[in-house]
């Protein structure tokens, strides 16, 4: 898989919640090559404060040479991000990492809580543009609130999922944890994609390893150099330590040790 280092100028901005913002960047070189699960390492702005590229999970990725990306404001780096506007340019790298495998037709179950969305709205377009009847697919997302959740869970309703919602504060959906969800679904499909929050994604193991259920993790880590040179990203995998910008983000959730991640 090659990777590519691009000055993209932005040409979508769109704040979808107080503090959730998704850029559309023309990058050409990156949207022909990216796979749903993988990511980028975006340079925030042109100086040395921050230092440090920030990773972005791939959100979606178009034919006209597009990608999305999808974050909230949650530091300093994010928020100089959120402050740029259409026609800026970003300096990015991709596409990096390692994807979801979906190169078959069971049925499906993709799991996002809070950011760990971004990377399932390229999968759900991905598994759509097969042909699969995606109407025996189902999408569980959880955030905070209805704000944050509301305008991502449309456009996975769009392409005919089954969508199911949950909130800590119930404005939409169920009040609580999506995963509360997963055992009414499981027995219905034999594949398993998740991304969020780590307590998050541990129970959704939990249970598809209870019902023999097949799963794939998107892990979300801090970063330093994206390439597998730092390794400030490591993780413990059964056979050891595994680098997530290299090996992953995407693993088999049985290659991992969920006690000590």
């Amino acid at each position: 898989m090659s990777e590519f280092q691009q000055k993209c100028s932005i040409i979508g901005r769109d704040r979808l919640a107080p503090d959730v913002f998704r850029l559309t960047l023309q990058a050409p070189k990156i949207a022909a090559e990216a796979q749903p699960g993988q990511f980028v390492m975006v340079r925030v702005i042109d100086g040395l404060d921050p230092l440090l590229r920030r990773p972005f999970s791939i959100h979606r990725s178009c034919a006209d040479g597009s990608i999305s990306l999808l974050f909230k404001v949650l530091g300093k780096g994010t928020a100089m991000l959120a402050r740029r506007c259409v026609g800026d340019e970003l300096d990015l790298v991709g596409p990096l990492g390692n994807g979801f495998d979906f190169s078959d037709e069971r049925p499906v179950c993709l799991i996002g809580g809070g950011m760990g969305i971004a990377p399932l709205l390229f999968l759900a377009e991905q598994l759509h543009s097969t042909g699969r009847a995606t109407e025996k697919d189902h999408i569980l997302l959880g955030a905070r609130t209805k704000d944050e959740l509301t305008p991502l869970a449309d456009e996975f309703s769009a392409l005919g999922y089954t969508v199911q919602l949950a909130t800590d504060d119930g404005s939409i959906g169920r009040k609580g944890f999506i995963p509360d969800l997963l055992g009414f679904v499981l027995p219905t499909v034999e594949q398993v994609y998740t991304c969020g929050p780590h307590l998050m994604m541990e129970n959704v193991v939990r249970q598809c390893q209870q019902a023999e259920v097949h799963c794939q993790v998107s892990l979300e880590t801090h970063m330093a150099c994206g390439i597998g040179a730092c390794l400030g990203c490591t993780v413990n995998g059964k056979r050891g330590l595994v680098r997530v910008c290299q090996q992953g983000p995407v693993f088999n959730a049985d290659h991992l040790e969920w006690s000590l991640v």
